[in-house]
């Protein structure tokens, strides 16, 4: 028996039988790509630095938004007073330069920490661009993050515009 679907939902214009991306309504997630690291890594310049987390996506319209999100887990500070902040760029343009106020801090020595951050983006292409987590140490303290245990995330979902 076929059951035939139709209104003004939008339902009835598959009648191909082919769900393709123009098809999909406006916020639809299009595609997701992610890239994970549980490398160990140390800092203490004030300069930012490429973390080993990067992804790239493709667009598949002008109209599409990128909604970013990561996770950087084991967070370690050794001195009290120590701190850090991270950001996110597409290709090598800076999504956000937080505040201090987009920061963690300690005033214990020997403290772990987990830091999360989203972000949305409109790329406007159809090329293929990178997302990168960068990071920076305050007070010239020592911050490290990764580790075998622990995995730190960049998930990228494409959401139709």
């Amino acid at each position: 028996m076929t059951t035939t679907i139709t209104g003004a939902t939008g339902v009835n214009q598959i009648t191909d039988d082919a769900i393709t991306v123009a098809k999909l309504p406006t916020g639809s997630v299009l595609q997701v790509v992610e890239a994970s690291d549980s490398t160990h890594q140390t800092t203490s310049a004030a300069a930012w630095i490429d973390t080993n987390l990067s992804v790239a996506i493709t667009p598949s319209s002008t109209a599409s938004k990128v909604h970013i999100h990561f996770s950087v887990n084991s967070v370690y500070f050794a001195n009290a007073g120590a701190g850090c902040s991270f950001r996110i760029l597409r290709d090598s343009t800076s999504l956000y330069t937080p505040s201090l106020g987009h920061a963690i801090y300690t005033s214990d020595s020997g403290t772990y920490h987990h830091y999360a951050d989203i972000a949305l983006d409109s790329p406007a292409t159809t090329s293929s661009v990178t997302y990168k987590v960068q990071v920076r140490s305050h007070n010239s303290n020592a911050v490290q993050f990764g580790a075998t245990q622990f995995k730190n995330t960049l998930i990228l979902m494409e959401i139709a515009g």
